[in-house]
């Protein structure tokens, strides 16, 4: 059970950073969202994610550990491919159906986390940990829901979107041609 403590632990101080980083890489995402209803869900789960660190923080405190670990290097990437989408100035509605896959990626990630903590939590006897641990998991996946809401509306919107830039696209093609045996 020593070595399950052990993981426990570390697995918390994991997933306690990646909850700090996300806090720093929402607010981005808020900014850079295009729809109301998005940067509104994004800044909804910055609030969230503070409670979230918060109960991380009662927890590892309660088992005597240290709130400071480890830098999530599987947040960091998430996190990096989000920026990198944001850095490629896409349409808006591109950006947004992109800023929603990254977000669900990270979502998935934060739920895989907190299922295997609240596995460990429940063999360890730590009923405490467990409570806390479960509240979060049903948000991140109520977070996840929400996300996927969003995503059929904006994801058509980028649809077409895309499908009327290709018909600008065509009749500029059109009118070249027509140009070309004027001349």
């Amino acid at each position: 059970m020593k070595d399950l403590e052990k993981l426990f632990v570390e697995e918390l101080s994991d997933i306690h950073n990646a909850e700090q980083q996300l806090t720093k890489a929402l607010p981005k995402m808020a900014k850079a969202a295009q729809s109301a209803e998005l940067r509104a869900a994004f800044e909804e789960h910055l609030d969230q994610t503070k409670t979230q660190l918060e109960r991380l923080e009662q927890i590892l405190n309660h088992l005597g550990a240290s709130t400071r670990g480890k830098k999530c290097k599987g947040m960091a990437g998430l996190i990096e491919e989000g920026a990198e989408m944001i850095a490629e100035n896409p349409a808006s509605e591109e950006l947004d159906a992109g800023l929603i896959s990254a977000a669900q990626r990270v979502e998935h990630y934060e739920i895989a986390g907190y299922g295997c903590v609240s596995a460990y939590a429940k063999l360890l006897g730590e009923d405490r940990a467990l409570s806390l641990l479960k509240q979060t998991l049903e948000e991140e996946k109520e977070t996840d829901k929400k996300l996927t809401q969003l995503s059929g509306r904006i994801n058509v919107e980028a649809a077409d979107s895309e499908e009327s830039d290709e018909d600008r696209g065509d009749s500029k093609k059109v009118a070249a041609k027509v140009r070309t045996a004027r001349a």
